[in-house]
This record gives structure tokens, sequence and C-alpha cells, in this order.
């Protein structure tokens, strides 16, 4: 991507835009003077003094145009020419964030950081909460819902606000701060006199999740001021999975490795690879004939009454004492295709929420004297998020022949798990967020200074459908009629539950029964952000090189959350879901930083020009202590043409809020769904796991024909305030820009590498028993110790989580970009490319653990890229952009090292896809304007409707899907879709 721009119907209103996109096409790759920021100074001082901005990765106001850091340019335009829609998928198709899984509205709508809807941007894929976020070079603060917040949502800027971002592809936590570790993201805002009324839309080919977006900007400058306001209205409609044949049935994506063909178990009613989504419809059997538990076995009613075409009662393993319409599925693959799994709930789940924006933005600033200018900004936005989905809900009912007279016609000695399904999922969220700055700049003689304080915050409320705890859990496992008692929370009149009612399993449930299980509850996140900074920069002295700058300042900021839950969730009273008290924390952080540009060498043998920039920064945190960081590049023009540029820099980051004072957060998992050690000598014949995990199992006491146990395990996890220690970091960049003057071309090359030591993360539960069992040194893994199983049955039954400082995480590789620009005949011609190579991502959970390296898998490809072509011609511009995301494979992680496609199903070995060709996508577009100041684009992006890669996803081979897609940010899932923006300037 670049900020150079073509069209001439840009050119014709930033005459300087355009003298500085000249001097960018022939000299540098990276540059960032695309405008001047300085549009209203006196003219005399303009004079004076020569103009000078600041870009991010340095506090030192230059003319911009030589950075010794690696620096990308993204202009909003390319949004509109591209078919984006919002800021996050504008910075999602820079290399720098496409090499790794991103944090969408889509992927949030599942519990993820920051609550459901938001949209983050991770560098590197280190995480959001190492990418740092400006707003005209000052903080943004987070935004989001439930205790998880810490990152800035993407959704609270209109693209109609913002005129570039600028992308430091580096550590910067000298310069920025402590959570500046993998690069820091700076969005610029539109300035000057042009003012605008714009229309946009986008329609995919296939019904679901349209755009809409209409907003208007003023802007009006003067002989002391400026001002600026924008309104924008946005509404993203709902994409289901019904919408989507590659989402709306999880076929498990089978093959026969000798022929090739489809080796799923077949759905005989439909003829077609069974859908395996949630079951609904069954009833669990939990098998006791004899005394002794003999595993569990699936019931289920036969609805549509051709059950008995295919299954007999009596084949299934479990007797099948059970009342008439009850038929055995799932024991065998013929009856495994039997299973019903693909509910039309199922297709109504919401993938891309229904999200509405609103916001408004001012800005504005006033010379005081020929020297001062005092400067505001304000922005208000609220976002309204709204995701469906579908669940199941389950108790635990003794049979009749167990004493339960409520389980008429189960006669067996068997434990009942009756499994409904429901609609009553999903949330509302709505997220108000307002920032405002004030400050004042000037000059102190030939000093440049600034101080501002900043003020952000975000309040958000999430309603979400809950079932209640006290209606079912009270129950498990007793006798007799509850009617006549009372819940112990809400206390209500208990109502008996009609488990084993077809059309209760079915989804089919009454008013009363509504009532009496269900319930939506409302929680609130406030997180507020406070800080003021100050700094002064100018020329230092003069050396035989040149004239040395500096730039000093301090810092102090502020930050509290206050998560407090729903009325439900705080009493525990929500079934299946985490119950959680109430997240509060404060922080304060001091800081004092430097930063000094030294020109060491200037027109000798071999050396145009040599620089030195070091920076360095001492920052006090109440939390967690000090810490100084530095940063250390030189910057080396060997010719005119040929430069080399390279840093070394340290990073640290003190834990987030949410990582230190998380409340203890208490969930429920089912046996299946966490223990590996279930079956394990099975497993172990069919080769569906290694040695390794058999010999853990067997050392545990666990016996080989352990079938699971039928409660669930416990889960907790929680804050790590006292335990918790901060970040560290290093990153080391190198690399070239060779720009001939014989030639519009330019050359950038990069090198990065950045490793975090002690990495927080949170480890979840199914995370912990399989490390736990997979690790070599067994008797001494630490994660053993948060695990407890019972020593009479052998079920997990409690599984301590939390936040914890891993050993070490690693990501390098190499960006590479290129850029050409010549007039043709018919018009001016623009190509860029850029590519990074991703050469390791890798994790090391403890210092003793194997290292992991992701690279080349799903979510993390080898090779990214963008190719730009743009043909300006008179009034139009004829654009097109290629995205490329490279070939990935899972077949090694699944193997454990060793390259493995196949696994036992059933008794028969079956071959797995889990890779993917090199998935490349097309987006045009022609854009046209008029004299009268209207303009219009009208393009298609994804113009060959390119679908995300089908796969298999068994266990252990770390692939994220829905239905048979791979479900990750770097893949497409509306599919072609037009759009059209209309414009009108004034």
């Amino acid at each position: 991507m670049s900020d150079i721009r073509l069209s001439r119907r840009h050119w014709a209103k930033k005459p300087l835009a355009l003298a500085v996109s000249c001097i960018l096409a022939s000299a540098s790759v990276n540059a960032l003077a695309q405008q001047a920021d300085e549009n209203n100074a006196d003219q005399a001082n303009a004079e004076e003094r020569p103009e000078r901005i600041e870009v991010v990765g340095s506090r030192i106001r230059s003319d911009g145009m030589d950075e010794a850091t690696p620096i990308e340019v993204i202009s909003a335009d390319e949004a509109i020419e591209q078919g984006f829609t919002n800021l996050g998928e504008l910075l999602r198709s820079s290399t720098v964030a496409a090499g790794s899984n991103q944090i969408t509205a889509a992927t949030s709508s599942a519990v993820t950081s920051g609550g459901a809807g938001v949209e983050t941007l991770s560098l590197r894929g280190l995480g959001a909460n190492r990418t740092l976020v400006l707003l005209n070079g000052r903080r943004a603060g987070p935004s989001g819902t439930r205790g998880e917040v810490a990152a800035f949502d993407m959704n609270t800027l209109p693209l109609a606000a913002i005129e570039r971002v600028e992308i430091l592809k580096d550590g910067a936590s000298s310069l920025y701060g402590s959570d500046a570790v993998a690069g820091v993201v700076n969005i610029i805002t539109k300035k000057g006199d042009e003012s605008s009324l714009n229309f946009n839309t986008s329609q995919p080919t296939d019904a679901g999740g349209e755009t809409v977006r209409a907003n208007f900007t003023f802007g009006r400058g003067y002989d002391r001021g400026s001002f600026r306001v924008v309104g924008d209205y946005n509404l993203q409609k709902e994409l289901s999975l019904g919408q989507r044949d590659f989402f709306d049935c999880a076929e498990r994506y089978y093959f026969d490795p000798e022929t090739g063909e489809r080796a799923d178990p077949i759905d005989p009613r439909t003829g077609q690879p069974h859908c395996s989504d949630l079951p609904w419809g069954q009833v669990w059997v939990y098998d006791y004939t004899g005394g002794g538990y003999n595993g569990y076995g699936l019931a289920q009613y036969d609805y549509d009454n051709v059950l008995g075409e295919y299954v007999d009662r009596n084949d299934a393993s479990i007797p099948a004492p059970w009342p008439e319409g009850w038929f055995p599925v799932g024991f065998d693959k013929a009856s495994d295709g039997l299973v019903d799994a693909d509910h039309p709930f199922q297709d109504l789940e919401t993938l891309i929420p229904r999200q509405e924006l609103m916001t408004v933005y001012g800005q504005g600033d006033y010379m005081l004297t020929d020297d001062i200018t005092a400067y505001a900004e304000i922005l208000f936005n609220r976002r309204d998020t709204d995701v469906d989905g579908y669940r199941q809900f389950w108790g635990y009912r003794l049979s009749e022949g167990f004493g339960d007279p409520l389980s008429a016609g189960w006669t067996g000695p068997q434990v009942l798990s009756p499994t409904p399904i429901t609609d009553w999922s999903g949330s509302d969220i709505t997220v108000d967020y307002r920032r405002f700055v004030v400050g004042m700049e000037g000059y102190l003689g030939d000093w440049f200074w600034d101080v501002h304080y900043q003020d952000s915050k975000s309040d958000g409320d999430y309603s979400t459908k809950i079932i209640y705890d006290d209606a079912i859990s009270p129950y498990d496992f007793t006798v007799g009629s509850c009617e006549g008692s009372q819940t112990p929370i809400r206390g209500v009149d208990c109502q008996d539950i009609p488990w084993f009612d077809p059309d209760f399993l079915a989804g089919d449930i009454s008013p009363e029964m509504q009532e009496f299980l269900f319930g939506i509850e409302t929680g609130n996140t406030e997180y507020t952000q406070r800080t003021i900074e100050a700094y002064i920069t100018g020329d230092l002295l003069t050396l035989p090189a040149g004239v040395m700058g500096g730039a000093f300042g301090v810092s102090y900021r502020e930050d509290e959350i206050v998560d407090t839950p729903g009325a439900a969730t705080l009493a525990g009273n929500t079934w299946g879901s985490t119950s959680a008290g109430i997240t509060a924390g404060e922080s304060e952080t001091k800081a004092v930083f430097g930063e000094i540009q030294a020109p060491l060498l200037m027109d000798v043998p071999f050396v145009s020009q040599l620089d030195l920039v070091a920076s360095a920064r001492y920052t006090d945190v109440d939390t967690y202590g000090s810490e100084t960081t530095y940063k250390v590049g030189l910057n080396w023009r060997v010719t005119d043409d040929f430069r080399i540029r390279g840093s070394q820099g340290t990073s640290f980051r003190s834990p987030a809020l949410y990582e230190l004072y998380l409340n203890d957060q208490t969930s429920f998992i089912g046996q299946r769904s966490i223990d590996p050690c279930i079956n394990w000598q099975q497993n172990l014949d069919e080769g569906n796991i290694s040695q390794l995990l058999a010999d853990n199992c067997a050392a545990d006491g666990v016996p080989g024909n352990f079938p699971g146990g039928n409660i669930t395990a416990t889960v907790t996890s929680g804050g790590g305030a006292g335990v918790l220690e901060a970040e560290t970091s290093d990153a080391l960049t190198y690399g070239f820009v060779w720009m001939p003057e014989a030639s519009n071309f330019s050359l950038s090359v990069d090198y990065f590498e950045i490793e975090i030591e002690g990495e927080v993360t949170l480890l979840g539960a199914s995370t912990i028993v399989y490390q736990c069992y997979s690790s070599e040194d067994f008797a001494n893994e630490p994660l053993c110790d948060q695990i407890d199983r019972d020593p009479d049955d052998y079920s997990i039954t409690d599984v301590e989580g939390g936040y914890l400082n891993i050993a070490n995480q690693m990501n390098r590789g190499v960006d590479f970009k290129a850029i050409y620009t010549t007039d043709t005949p018919i018009g001016n011609l623009y190509l860029g490319y850029e590519h990074t190579v991703q050469i390791e991502a890798s994790r090391q959970l403890f210092a003793d653990s194997q290292r992991l390296d992701y690279t080349g898998e799903f979510g993390n490809p080898k090779h990214v890229g963008n190719l730009n072509a743009r043909l300006a011609y008179e009034d139009w511009d004829f654009n097109w952009t290629g995205r490329y995301i490279g070939e990935v494979s899972n077949y090694e992680r699944f193997g454990q090292g060793e390259y493995e496609d196949t696994l036992s199903y059933r008794g028969e070995d079956v071959r797995l896809v889990m890779d993917s060709d090199a998935y490349i996508t097309h987006a045009f577009s022609v854009a046209r304007s008029f004299d009268n100041g209207i303009d219009f684009t009208v393009g298609v992006a994804n113009a060959f409707d390119k679908e995300p890669p089908r796969v298999s996803a068994p266990g252990g081979s770390r692939i994220s899907r829905r239905g048979t897609a791979a479900f990750y940010s770097q893949y497409d899932w509306l599919g072609r879709r037009v759009f059209l923006n209309l414009g009108y300037s004034f």
C-alpha cells in the first residue's frame, strides 16, 4: 500500500499532496510527508522556519523523508477503492496484520477480549494489547465490554474522518510506552477546508452481510485557526451461518485413502454426508448394568418414523429398555449418520453480527499568538451489536429402574442426561465511547513544544440470554417431583422440566417453561483512561555532519476498569455459563523519555550520510514497578540511491488491568471435551493419540478402557495480581531502501525479529489438561498441579486456570515493498507490491517445554502479499488489487512433528484435508470525478467469488472451522460483492 495518490481528482484538490507524492514516488518507499500539517501556520513564521512534521516512530520533528525505521502509510481512500467498509477491514489488509488471525466482529461474536462486536488489530500476531493505537499522535483509550477490555476498538472512528494511517512496524516502548511492543498504529484525521457528503454501500451477491454507510464532513480554515466536524452512520447487516453453504453443515470431510471418494458417514434420510453440528433430540444414557459403570450410549427420538428402517433397537452395546420411538444412534459409522445434529436453529446463528455505528467527531485549532496554538478534539461513538445463537442444555435424571417416576419407560439401571436444544442464546451490546483532547503547542525560539490532556471513557451494557441454573442443577440425580418447592436462588415455584418430551428436546418449549428456565441479564463495563503528556523538540547543537536534534518529555496516565456482570452471574445462577464477580482495578503510569538524532558522518567515501537515532524511557507503574527501555538505530545513506537502516530496542508491557484483577470466574466443561485419557488404549491402538500421552495416562492410574466421567469439570480462572510479572521484549530490524534516480522505482527490504519473554496469557482448561498429559516430564510437569482427578471414578473434577507468564514468544520474518510509477499514452500508471515472509511464529510454554512453531499453518501463513495497480486517465481512475494468502498445512501439527494425513474412524482409515493452496482474491473498481464536485466509485470485491478453504478438523489438528470452512480472518466469508460510493464535495 502507499500514500501516493495518482488520481487527478485528488491532485486538483490537494496540490501540496501532489508535490509531496511526486517526491515520494522518486525518493522513498515509506516517507511520511504526504501533506503539510501546518496549513494554518503564519506565513512569516513559515518563511523563517523550515517546515517539519512529526511522524510515528520519532518525537523529533523533521522533514519526514528519511526515516530509520520501517513505516507503512495507508490512505483512507484505499478503503473506497477496494470496497472496505470500516477501519478494521482496511488495516487487516496490510501484510503486517494479514499474516496472523485477527479479532473481527465475526470472530468476536464468541467470547473474546473486548466482547462481541469488537474489532482490534494485532501486529505480527503478537496480540492487540501489544499494539499501541494513537489518534493524531495521542493515545486512544480502550473500548469494549466484559472484564477483558484492553485494546482500542476500530469501530469507534469512521473512515470518513481519516486521512491516512501510519504503521510503525517495530517495537517502540522507549518512545510511546509499555504497550508498543509489536508496533504503533497512528491514525491521522482529515484537515483543511474540504467538505463533503458521502453515501456508500456494499452488497454481496448472496443475501447476508450487506452494509450501508452515510456521512458528512465539514471543515473550514481561517487566518488564525480551523475546525472540522464529521458525522457518520454505518449499518452492517447480519450474516448467519445458513446464508453460506460452506458454513451451514459441518461435514466431517473424510476421504478414502485409496479411491479419494468421500468417506463421511452418510445420512440415509438425505443421501448426503452427515452434518455434525450440535446434537439435539437425544438422551445420553450412562449404563450401570451389573452394578458398575459400563459406559454411555445415545438414544434418539424417531421424529420422522424412519429410524427403524436403518437401526435395530438392540444393536447398540448399551441395553435399550427405553420407551417406544427411541433408538440407539452414534455407536458405529452407519448410525453416526443418523444422529440429529443439524437443527434449523443452527442456520440462524450469527456469524457476522448486525451492527449499527453512529459517530460524531470534531477537531479545531486556534492561534492564540504567533507562537502558540490551542487545539481540541472530541469523539462520540455508539455501537449497537446484536448476536443470535443456539445452544444445548441438559440435566441428569435417574431412570425409572433407579426409582424416578418422572423417567417413565426408561426402566434400565441407568443415569439419563436428556439434551434439549434452544435458540434462547445470544446477546445485545451497546457501547458508548467518548474521547476528548485539549492541548497547546507552539515554539520557544526554534524549539517546538506540545502539552495535552486526553480523557476517554468506554461505557458498555451487555444483555445476555441466560438459562437459570437453579431451575436445573439442584434437581440433578434426584427422584420425583419438585413441584411445591421453590428454587434456591430466585425463590420461584419449581416446575418439573419435561426432559423426555420429544418436542421439548427439539426446542419446542412452552411459554410457561420458558419463563421458568430462561431470562435476560445485563452487565456493564466501564473503562476510563486519562493521560497528560508534554514534550519539547528542537536542535541541540551543530556537528560536523549536521545538526543534532533532540526531544524530551514526561507522561502521566491513569487507567481504571469496573466490570459488573448481571445479577444472575453475580449470584452464580447461570447454567452452563461462567459465573464471575465484579472486576475492578486501576493503575497509574508515570514516565520520562528522551530521544536524539545525531548526524555522525556526511559526504565521505561510501557514506553520503550516517545518522544515529537513540531513545530511552523510564516508566513506573504502580501495579508492577519500574522499567527502563531503550532503542538505538542507524540510518546509513550509502549513496543518493541506496540506504541501509537498522534498529535494536527493548520493550516491556506491564500486565493489563483485567490480567491483574479479573475476578474469579467459574465455568463447567464436559469430560468428553477436556479429558484426553478417555478410552486411551483404544485410541492408541487406532493411532489417534501418541504413545507418550497414553503412557502418561497410565502413569496417572487411569484404566485403558476408562469410558469418561458423567459429571462436568469445574474450571476456575482469575487475575494474577501479586503473581504476574511484566513482559519484556527485544526487537531487531534491519534492511535497505533502493531508490534509483534513473527510474520511478523504489524497493525496500526489512528483516524483523521480536522476542517476548514472560508473555502473559490465559491458559484454557483443555490446553492445561492436554499439555499436562503430553509432557515429556510428566512427573514434574507444573501444569499437572492445576488438575484434580477423583480417585474413585477417575473423572477430572477441577481445573485451575488463570493468567500466567509463559516463557517465550518469537516472531521474525522479512517485509518487502516495491513501487513503480510511469506515464503511459493513456495515463499515469502506479504499480505497488508488498509481501511479508514469516520465518518463525513460535511459542514456548515454559522454559523446559518444547518450542512450537506455527509458521505455515492455518492462521499463520508463511507468505502474504498485496498487489495494487492504478491507472489515472483524465478524470477517471481504474484500480485493481490482488490479495495473496500463502499455502498452509497442519499435517505435521496433527502428527505431533511427523506428517500425518489419516486417522482411524470406526476402524477404517480415512484421509483428512488439513491444508490449503494459496488463496487469492481480486477487487476491481472505477472512479470518476466531475467539475461540479460530484464523484463516484463503483467496483466489485472478491470478484471471482473465492470461498474459504474446506477442511477436516480432527482433535489435535489445531484447525478452527465453522461448517466445513477454515475460520480465519485471512479468508473472505461474504463472497462476491458489489460496492458503490457517491460523493459530493463543496
